[in-house]
């Protein structure tokens, strides 16, 4: 039996895509809205999201930039987006920034900014959307993770820790909501070519487009998993990864990547 309840038609939904600008977000919102779904599309950088509204009819999409680390900016999107549609049935938490980062270059100023960012802005959404949504008793949220927060992961200082969270943090959301008519999703992607990953200096296994992502996304919510992760040849050996023992993944992860 699916975690979730299955989502296949797409058709007139209410989406709320926080972090819809580039990346997997912009190519997860242009599926959703080729799907027939309204997409609310929030991001810091406006003339992006407009971009991307333009490419629609204007009764699909509703634009909403803001700050996802600014709760009053947070605030006053969600009561436009209900005056607007009158609720929304799935929140995607798509926001999220990376810096490669380790011990010779671990700086605080930018390790709380990622922790702002990454873990501090899904729990001020989860503030702002979650007493509308169970009020309602129906509704879905989605949070975006990362691979990265399996296991301990080199340059991955605060980046993988946040990102660790952001998983823990879904999977309670999951045990606390689903019995109130709530889905909870989990999306872990693995390495997808972004604005944000072409930082990276070292060779990225398995690499796959933000389309692709997005297409991968839509197919795990159509079987109503809760953790959505891929690619798939990718994962599961990071998944196996994340059951041995330390002395065997230590050996092995400075075998693959130092």
């Amino acid at each position: 039996m699916p975690l979730n309840t299955p989502i296949k038609d797409w058709s007139d939904k209410r989406v709320w895509m926080i972090g819809a600008s580039t990346g997997i977000g912009a190519s997860l919102a242009r599926a959703l809205l080729q799907a027939g779904a309204r997409v609310a599309l929030s991001a810091r950088r406006n003339e992006l999201l407009h971009a991307l509204a333009a490419e629609f009819p204007a009764a699909q999409t509703a634009v909403l930039p803001l700050d996802i680390t600014d709760p009053v900016g947070l605030g006053d999107a969600w009561q436009a987006l209900r005056e607007r549609w009158g609720g929304c049935d799935v929140v995607v938490v798509m926001a999220g920034d990376y810096v490669p980062m380790g011990p010779d270059t671990l700086e605080h100023a930018a390790a709380e900014h990622l922790l702002r960012v990454n873990l501090h802005g899904p729990l001020q959404v989860l503030e702002c959307v979650l007493p509308d949504l169970l009020a309602a008793g129906t509704g879905n949220i989605a949070l975006v993770s990362s691979v990265a927060g399996y296991r301990g992961l080199p340059r991955s200082l605060v980046y993988g820790p946040g990102k660790a969270a952001v998983i823990n943090l879904a999977e309670s959301l999951y045990l606390e909501l689903r019995a109130r008519g709530l889905g909870v999703w989990l999306v872990n992607p693995g390495f997808v070519a972004t604005p944000l990953t072409a930082q990276n200096d070292f060779p990225m296994p398995c690499l796959i487009t933000a389309a692709q992502a997005a297409d991968e996304i839509l197919r795990g919510f159509a079987r109503g998993e809760f953790e959505i992760h891929f690619p798939k040849r990718f994962t599961r050996v990071l998944k196996l990864l994340r059951v041995l023992p330390y002395r065997w993944y230590f050996a092995l992860v400075k075998r693959i990547t130092l």
